[in-house]
């Protein structure tokens, strides 16, 4: 997974899925704020790439830019597509798997 730094967007206005590409066979990651208590993370999936199953100490919220993915939280399968949102409580183990290209914005916030 490549990870790329944003520099500070405070007081911007900001079109999300422009602040990140797609590459091929991978996920990309762009940092958009990271603080002590939460970070706001970007992210770009190829089609059927992902993340395998994991936990984190921080709840998050998800939250699709573009295009759809399946979520597996705690067992169970979410299918979230544009617009949508699913809030992971800290230490869920959870999935990621792109049903095509697929944008989010991970935001997590210590409990």
């Amino acid at each position: 997974m490549e990870n790329k730094t944003s520099k500070n967007l405070s007081g911007q206005t900001i079109r999300l899925a422009q602040l990140i590409d797609y590459q091929t066979g991978s996920v990309v990651s762009r940092e958009i704020e990271k603080k002590a208590n939460g970070s706001i993370t970007l992210f770009a999936f190829d089609e059927g790439e992902g993340l395998s199953e994991h936990t984190a100490p921080f709840d998050a919220m998800v939250q699709v830019i573009e295009g759809g993915a399946e979520i597996t939280l705690s067992g169970n399968n979410h299918k979230l597509k544009t617009g949508d949102m699913i809030i992971m409580p800290a230490g869920e183990p959870h999935s990621v798997k792109a049903s095509g290209k697929f944008k989010m914005l991970l935001m997590m916030i210590k409990s």
